[in-house]
């Protein structure tokens, strides 16, 4: 339902603006929020693998995107919200697993240097992935859908404190992103105006925040974790993150929706953006 060149335009802006200004307060430094942190509360905001630099900026990014762009054509039919069905069960379980095998690179890997490699990093994702998949097969009653979701709300949640948990904490950590994720995704179907497609802001806009937050309970070693964490420079940096993340879409996607619109004509909706903006057919045709 979105016109292609101005979403282009949005990504472009939000790559090079919004993700490097938080990724430069928390993981470079900028502007002494991070030894602020550490004055105040003893250790700063620590993140990982990115369950907020990446995945909660990115979620809310989204929100915001969803909410200015509109519900699509047909979500409501006789007064009543309706759910589209995923329209192939084999291809969503096909990208939930090779997303998550990928996800053990991109966690270990984080650590960005051979001699930091930590065997804890690659547990503890496996350890939330099972936690996720475990609590998404309760709550969502076999739902292919929630099932092949959960396990992502669990990789999303630990990758912040994925070298610092004990793997129990980060088994308790991906459950409750998978509770997250399947509760207020089954939530929003019944507020069709937040018509989010595939879940992207309780996925990772909440379930990152989650992890952010995790990070300063589980990384405890109260709780079997490594220590040198601290519960409110996790919170701070958290809202932060949100905060940044929003107040950035607003303006971009503000700015273009008002200069050249984000949403396609009713006609090009229907037709599908396969056809509308590319000319090319999402279905095999026999000539």
């Amino acid at each position: 339902r979105a016109k292609f060149y101005p979403m282009l335009c949005c990504s472009f802006l939000i790559v090079g603006f919004v993700y490097p200004f938080f990724e430069g307060i928390a993981w470079n430094n900028h502007f002494g929020l991070q030894d602020w942190l550490t004055a105040q509360f003893g250790a700063p905001f620590h993140d990982f693998a990115g369950s907020v630099v990446v995945h909660a900026v990115g979620g809310w990014i989204g929100l915001v995107a969803l909410i200015l762009l509109g519900m699509r054509h047909g979500r409501i039919r006789n007064k009543q919200p309706l759910s589209f069905a995923p329209s192939n069960i084999p291809m969503l379980a096909l990208g939930s697993w090779i997303l998550i095998v990928g996800w053990f690179g991109f966690n270990v890997m984080s650590a960005q240097k051979l001699t930091a490699i930590s065997g804890l990093v690659a547990v503890n994702s496996l350890m939330a992935m099972v936690g996720g998949t475990l609590v998404a097969l309760w709550l969502g009653k076999n739902d292919p859908g929630f099932i092949h979701n959960g396990p992502l709300a669990g990789l999303v949640a630990v990758c912040a404190g994925s070298d610092l948990m004990h793997p129990v904490g980060a088994l308790i950590v991906g459950g409750v992103a998978g509770a997250i994720f399947i509760l207020v995704f089954t939530w929003l179907q019944r507020r069709p105006k937040f018509d989010d497609v595939l879940g992207v802001w309780p996925l990772h806009g909440l379930c990152g925040a989650w992890g952010g937050i995790a990070a300063g309970i589980f990384g405890q070693k109260a709780l079997g974790g490594i220590g040198g964490i601290s519960f409110m420079s996790q919170l701070i940096g958290t809202l932060m993150g949100i905060a940044i993340a929003v107040i950035g879409a607003l303006v971009i996607y503000g700015l273009v929706r008002k200069l050249v619109g984000l949403r396609l004509s009713q006609e090009e909706e229907h037709i599908g953006a396969d056809l509308a903006i590319h000319k090319i057919s999402a279905i095999a045709h026999d000539v």
